[in-house]
């Protein structure tokens, strides 16, 4: 990363109140950075008009021009300078305001933790210079070919080492491009974290979202770049609900009110014209916009039918769909894994392109990138893997919701067999995920 960073960075801290501005400078000692800091955005305006600054970090909230205002006239008179608002959870409308005019690089929770904000000021500054690179590569580009058009075309010679140089420097420039592309990857996990800000801790389905597309797109071997374009669409597909009231959050789509309805469907649309300006994140907003579209032709915002829906949002309707169900976000009740598999199954052909939905659920059941736990102790298997001696680590139920084993069960092989023949009696082809305490070692080369 330290090669990727401009030399002498200059950074200037803008905060009304003294303690934050010093808590900021202690943080940031010991960085390579030359730190200047204002009291207000006058004086902070003020010290832009006599010195370059490569990055701003301002409070949201501070007497006479707010942090947003600041921000948006650094955006109008240095649009070069990365911006970021250091604001509290509750101030959504400043943040919304600071996204909107002032384009802001990131938005920063108070209190903030001092690694994630030196981490964050690293990576503002190393995707500037990258940007800065580019558009330099992008000049120097432009000349050569101008130059190369004015050469006489009986020298030959010329011609050839000016078309050899030309390609060195693009090849230069598309490395530098990749490293742009790879920085936009790790800022949407940044603003994915905006959306759960508004959603209650057992109902941020994001996390998963990402984890099943990339599993999606290493399993199946998708091309790089449909990943990386899917992977940041799975990211930030939540990103037009930013405006959304309370209520709507809280909602199961399935009850909301005729008016809440239509705020609801609008939300693709909102979120893509949020990336719209960022040229990079053109083909992940494409995706974003038709996620909500349906096989059937009877979805938003166009009605795009069968594979006139972009393969990306076929993908991710699946994704969000799965988790939203098992999250309570579709229905009014909180829909079982297995019960979550079975709905994607009966709705191919109708929501879901059949073929990316068999696609869908063979990860689902062969990877289940979507099974988590908190104690590392603890692993999911399938009944196939299962050995005697392991010990159940929770309850374990039929498809029908039927207690089948209790937790702290131990198994042996005669349990085994006749748990696998319940399972291939199970409608639908369903499976299990068996939960068990993770065995030693040396009990699991026994078995083997």
């Amino acid at each position: 990363m330290a090669e990727s960073l401009p030399p002498n960075a200059s950074l200037l801290l803008v905060d009304d109140e003294e303690n934050i501005l010093r808590s900021l400078q202690r943080t940031l000692r010991k960085e390579p950075y030359d730190i200047c800091t204002a009291g207000s955005g006058d004086e902070a305006l003020a010290l832009l008009n006599d010195q370059k600054f490569d990055l701003v970090i301002s409070d949201a909230r501070m007497p006479g021009m707010d942090g947003p205002t600041l921000l948006f006239e650094i955006k109008k008179k240095w649009p070069w300078c990365i911006r970021i608002l250091l604001t509290g959870y509750a101030d959504i409308n400043s943040t919304i305001k600071a996204i909107n005019d002032g384009q802001i690089y990131r938005y920063i929770s108070k209190p903030w933790d001092d690694e994630e904000l030196k981490l964050v000021i690293r990576q503002a500054l190393a995707f500037q210079y990258s940007e800065q690179r580019r558009l330099a590569l992008e000049k120097l580009t432009r000349k050569q070919n101008k130059e190369l058009q004015g050469l006489n075309a009986s020298l030959e010679d010329k011609v050839q080492a000016r078309t050899e140089e030309l390609k060195e420097t693009a090849d230069m420039l598309d490395a530098a491009y990749t490293e742009l592309k790879q920085s936009y990857v790790t800022t949407t996990e940044v603003f994915s974290t905006l959306i759960n800000k508004r959603l209650p801790a057992n109902r941020q389905p994001n996390a998963k979202v990402i984890a099943l597309v990339k599993a999606y797109a290493e399993y199946h071997q998708l091309e790089e770049d449909l990943s990386r374009d899917l992977y940041m669409a799975a990211a930030l597909y939540n990103l037009g609900k930013l405006g959304w009231p309370d209520e709507l959050f809280k909602a199961p789509s399935d009850l909301l009110t005729k008016e809440q309805r239509l705020e609801f469907l609008k939300y693709p649309v909102n979120s893509e014209q949020l990336l719209m300006a960022l040229e990079p994140l053109k083909e992940t907003a494409r995706i974003i916009r038709h996620h909500q579209e349906k096989w059937n032709g009877y979805g938003v915002p166009e009605r795009l039918e069968g594979s006139q829906i972009p393969l990306g949002s076929r993908i991710l309707r699946l994704a969000v769909d799965f988790m939203e169900l098992q999250y309570g976000l579709i229905l009014e009740r909180r829909v079982s894994r297995d019960n979550a598999l079975k709905l994607i199954k009966r709705y191919r052909e109708r929501l879901y392109d059949p073929e990316i939905a068999d696609l869908f659920l063979e990860v689902c059941v062969e990877v289940a990138p979507d099974v988590e736990h908190e104690d590392p102790d603890i692993v999911a298997l399938d009944t196939l893997r299962l050995r005697s001696g392991m010990v159940l680590a929770r309850n374990l139920y039929a498809a029908s919701g039927m207690l089948l084993l209790n937790e702290g069960k131990e198994l042996t092989s005669p349990l085994i067999d006749k748990l696998v023949a319940f399972e291939k009696g199970e409608p639908d082809g369903t499976r299990y995920a068996v939960y068990v305490h993770r065995p030693d070692e040396e009990e699991t080369e026994k078995t083997s």
